[in-house]
Order: structure tokens, then sequence, then C-alpha cells
């Protein structure tokens, strides 16, 4: 039984990193109808800067805080350079560069700071014994950390004005500019917070696994699984989601095999969205044929 209580909290920990990560692609996605796979390499740089800041003297918090902030300009900074130019309705073509952005980050990374992993310090030391186990306290910090993220983004979208501008684009990005609502400062608002949220996941991820080039594509797979089975279009879902995958890869590690965990995890999301394609809260759409 400690064991599973061990495991579940710790699957919640993870899963709350994935949705955080989720929520900030389903963010991104909603305002601009562009996919960002390079989201983790984006916020993978952001974190060696951070660490790179810590290691020359600057407290942690503050690096981490400087690497979120890094992160949020780097995401407006390539959405106007690289995304903007190629126009609306370029769907592929900005996947297509989403996709390159993200592997010519990884090899910036592997080239200023090379292949060896690298240790990420905790915020905070210390375990917590449940039973005969033990529990990190940074696993407890993510699971607070992602919950007061994703309630100040719970909060913007419901209680300001800012997050009705931003559902009306998510909506109809003509009728927001007809209603006078400036698409394009949506736009950037949605990339900056995606990258932040995405950012402070992969910040709560490192001291568990460290530091690589490609160290964060598990946590990209997993909150793209997560948004697919919560619902491409819902913030909800991406949260929700993300939950349950991380739940299900350490059940899958503690009760199959921690060999299987992947043909576990995705198998069961697989099934899920064969009897609801749209995922669990998104919204089926209807087109005339």
């Amino acid at each position: 039984m400690d064991q599973f209580l061990i495991t579940l909290i710790g699957g919640i920990s993870d899963g709350a990193i994935y949705g955080l990560v989720g929520l900030g692609l389903v963010i991104i996605f909603r305002s601009t109808d562009v996919m960002n796979f390079a989201i983790a390499s984006m916020a993978l740089l952001a974190t060696y800067v951070a660490l790179e800041l810590h290691v020359h003297g600057l407290v942690l918090v503050l690096a981490l805080l400087a690497g979120v902030v890094l992160a949020s300009l780097l995401g407006v900074g390539i959405r106007e350079v690289l995304i903007r130019p190629l126009g609306e309705g370029r769907l592929f073509a900005a996947l297509v560069v989403a996709m390159g952005i993200s592997i010519i980050l990884e090899n910036l990374v592997l080239n200023l700071w090379g292949a060896q992993p690298r240790s990420f310090p905790t915020l905070i030391n210390g375990t917590v014994r449940i039973g005969s186990w033990r529990l990190q306290d940074q696993r407890l910090l993510a699971i607070l950390v992602a919950c007061i993220a994703m309630a100040a983004v719970a909060y913007l979208f419901t209680r300001t004005p800012l997050g009705a501008a931003m559902r009306a684009v998510a909506e109809s990005p003509a009728t927001a500019r007809v209603l006078g609502i400036d698409a394009q400062k949506i736009a950037r608002i949605a990339w900056s917070l995606g990258l932040a949220l995405a950012a402070v996941g992969i910040l709560l991820f490192a001291p568990q696994v460290g530091l690589a080039p490609t160290a964060m594509e598990v946590v990209l797979f997993r909150a793209f699984a997560g948004i697919f089975l919560g619902g491409l279009t819902s913030m909800t879902g991406a949260v929700v989601g993300g939950l349950i995958i991380g739940v299900l890869d350490n059940m899958g590690a503690l009760y199959v095999s921690a060999s299987f965990r992947d043909t576990f995890v995705f198998a069961i999301a697989v099934l899920v969205l064969l009897i609801r394609p749209q995922g669990l809260f998104g919204r089926p759409v209807f087109q005339r044929v």
C-alpha cells in the first residue's frame, strides 16, 4: 500500500509537469493555430542558462526566474521572426519551422554545454516518510508550484479582460478583429505565457533527471499524449490528460514493466481516443461536406 501511494504521488508530480507543458502548448495552439514542437527545446535552453547563472553565483530562485523570463522572451522573439512572417493558415509550414527550431536549439545546447549530463539543484532538500518508503520534498513542491501556476492561468482566462480577449481570439480570430481585439498582440502574449509555463515545468523536472541536450523529449512526448488524451483545444484537458499520463506512466513501471511503460501508457491513450476521438474534454467538430 505504501509503495502504491508513493508511486501515485510520484505520478501526480510527473503528470503536473506534463500538464504544465501541455497547457503551454494548448494556449499557443488555440491562439495562433501553431503546434509548437520546439517548446521543450526552448525551455531546455532557458534551463541551461538558469543553471549557468546559478553556477556563477546567482541565487537559485533568481536564476530560475531568469530562466522563465528568458524562455518567455525567446518564445515571443521566435514567433515574431520565424513564425509570424509565414502568414495565417500556413499550419504545415509553421509545424516544419517549429521542428527545425527544435533541432537547431538542441544542437546549440550540445555545442555550448556538451553532451555530458549535468545535475540540476533542487529548490528544497529532504524527504517525507510514508510507511517504509520515502518521497522527495522536491516532488511535492512540483505539485504545489504546478497547481499555483494552473490556478493563475485559470484566473487569467476566466476573470480578466485579457483572458476574455484571448478566449475570443481562440474561438474566432476574424470576429475578434471586428470587435477591435489586436490578434497579433494576443498571439505574442500567448507565446510568452505558453513558454513561461513550459519553462516552469522543465525547471521542476530537471532536478529529477538532470540536463542533457535531448533530456526533455520525454516531457514533450508525454505532454502531447496528455493534450491529445484530454482534448487538443481544452486547457482543462491538457492538465487532466497530463496527470493521467503521469500516473499511468508510474503505475505501468510498477505493475507492468519499466521496459514497457511507454507501450502501456500510449496503448491506453490510443484506446481512449478510439472511443472518444476528440479527447476527454474536447468538443467534436462537425463540417459540412
